[in-house]
């Protein structure tokens, strides 16, 4: 372990967009961070108390090449897949679905008082991109929670101080954390090793993450933490203060890929030609390889 303290290098602050059929979001990561955020593709932050930004939701569309990860404070979402797969993402719950070589599918986010919640992609590496799609359904009451004193942190997947996330990524293991962070108190973490890309998004509140801990940044950003050496045997500590109402935030980190990427809308791949190939798919009705 290191007494030294990973750095906030890019602070990415989200910009509003509309997509799928006229869902508001917060547009945080896309194709400009891809190099720096590596293997992070993209995160929409979903932050609303008013259903008619988002009640139109994401009718069907492809993936392929990627792994999508919806998580929700707050609000539900239904969705469902060309595997069959159908339900409902509640309050606390996670989608995380494996892409691989393609799948269709739809979600779309019920009304309700407050919809808080957001999407990230994680892109697979080259050997797995044309892998079998999978899907894993995460309800609230699967996520182990662990009271750190000033602070409650959710494991989604990867581990905390010791307790196994609620759920195993089979491609590329990211740490998916939910830091829920008192007022005016600091929370450190030494658990990520220092080869791993490690980023934070702030879902309410506000946190300190410069060298003084005195600049607050605000809701809707994205941190990224550089450490002081690449070593995986080296995990330097991260040092994160709340403002005077406390800070929500994601905490992921997983080992870049180092790989080209080839990005056309829901499809990414390693090269044009097979994004290319992708959309001819698309047209000619042969893009799902494994069915329900």
């Amino acid at each position: 372990m290191s007494n030294n303290r990973r750095k906030a290098v890019e602070i990415v602050r989200g910009h509003s967009a509309i997509d799928g059929a006229g869902v508001h979001l917060t547009r945080v990561l896309g194709i400009k961070t891809t190099k720096s955020f590596d293997p992070f593709l993209m995160l929409d932050g979903f932050d609303s108390h008013n259903p008619a930004d988002y009640i139109k939701g994401f009718p069907w569309h492809p993936h392929r090449g990627i792994e999508t990860v919806t998580y929700l404070i707050h609000g539900a979402m239904e969705h469902g897949d060309s595997l069959g797969n159908k339900g409902v993402i509640e309050a606390g719950g996670t989608q995380w679905m494996s892409a691989g070589s393609g799948i269709i599918h739809q979600e779309m986010p019920k009304a309700s008082e407050h919809l808080l919640g957001c999407q990230l992609w994680v892109n697979l590496p080259s050997d797995q991109k044309m892998s079998e799609p999978s899907y894993g359904d995460i309800s609230a009451a699967d996520v182990p929670a662990v009271d750190d004193g000033n602070a409650t942190v959710r494991v989604i997947s990867g581990n905390y101080k010791g307790t196994d996330g609620a759920f195993a990524p089979k491609y590329v293991q990211v740490t998916y954390l939910d830091v829920d962070l008192a007022p005016d108190t600091i929370w450190e973490y030494d658990g990520i090793a220092n080869n791993e890309t490690l980023f934070t998004y702030l879902f309410t509140g506000e946190m300190a993450v410069n060298e003084e801990l005195d600049d607050m940044e605000r809701k809707g950003c994205a941190v990224l933490y550089a450490p002081t050496t690449t070593s995986k045997e080296d995990h330097d500590i991260l040092r994160i203060k709340a403002g005077k109402e406390g800070a929500r935030f994601a905490l992921l980190a997983a080992e870049p890929l180092g790989e080209p990427i080839a990005w056309g809308g829901p499809v990414v791949m390693n090269t044009r030609e097979e994004l290319h190939n992708a959309f001819d798919e698309l047209d000619k009705g042969t893009f799902i390889k494994h069915k329900a």
